[in-house]
């Protein structure tokens, strides 16, 4: 228990942050694009109270962490309202704000891997603050592959929506309703892990060694 609870401890900020900051990307997004139906109603901003849903992001995740020892973990913040309509050119700008979220977290990732290599250059032993960082990192590059999973109704999804053509895209669009369903089940059997989250993981993580790597020469 003693465990859970230090787990607990490190993971939360990153958590928090990467959340807030994932759906003020979203609706900071939906502002610029022309919508600001998430702007009126206070979502372009860091303060995470705005984007907690007090289920989906605290007690899911953690009765599930406890409930399983951290072997599996699930959870939400209040979703972003876009009114496509609203947007200059809906099926692009679309993609666009979909995009935002997933570009934090890649963003995020960095940050805390730059901290990481700060806290380490400055030769800081608590391993707290070490472990924090490292956690960012890993909180970060899961969101990141995670909601790029090109079905709807996650990022990647409509994404891909954006990308397709209108009969294509209208076709995707379609499998919304039960996307979710969809994500849980592979998720589930372990299909999603395997074939999509190691790979894009795994990809992630190279790209930001190299973004690191200069921290190497002067540092």
């Amino acid at each position: 228990m003693e465990n859970i609870i230090q787990t607990i401890a490190i993971y939360a900020l990153p958590v928090l942050f990467a959340i807030t900051v994932h759906e003020a990307a979203h609706a900071y997004a939906a502002k610029y694009y022309g919508d600001k139906t998430a702007w009126m109603l206070g979502r372009v901003t860091l303060n995470p109270i705005n984007h907690i849903d007090p289920i989906g992001t605290i007690l899911m995740p953690l009765l599930l962490y406890i409930a399983t020892s951290g072997t599996f973990l699930f959870g939400y913040a209040k979703p972003v309202p876009v009114r496509i309509g609203n947007l200059r050119n809906p099926k692009r700008s679309m993609m666009w704000v979909a995009l935002a979220g997933p570009a934090s977290n890649f963003v995020m990732a960095w940050i805390w891997g730059a901290a990481l290599h700060l806290l380490r250059a400055m030769d800081v032993q608590e391993t707290f603050f070490l472990d924090m960082c490292q956690g960012g990192i890993l909180v970060n590059v899961v969101m990141f592959a995670f909601n790029l999973f090109p079905l709807p109704p996650l990022d990647g999804g409509r994404i891909l929506v954006g990308l397709l053509p209108m009969r294509q895209a209208l076709a995707v669009s379609r499998i919304e309703p039960w996307g979710f369903f969809i994500v849980m089940g592979l998720v589930l059997l372990g299909i999603l892990s395997t074939l999509w989250m190691k790979p894009v993981m795994a990809v992630s993580l190279f790209v930001l060694r190299l973004l690191w790597s200069p921290f190497s020469v002067f540092f």
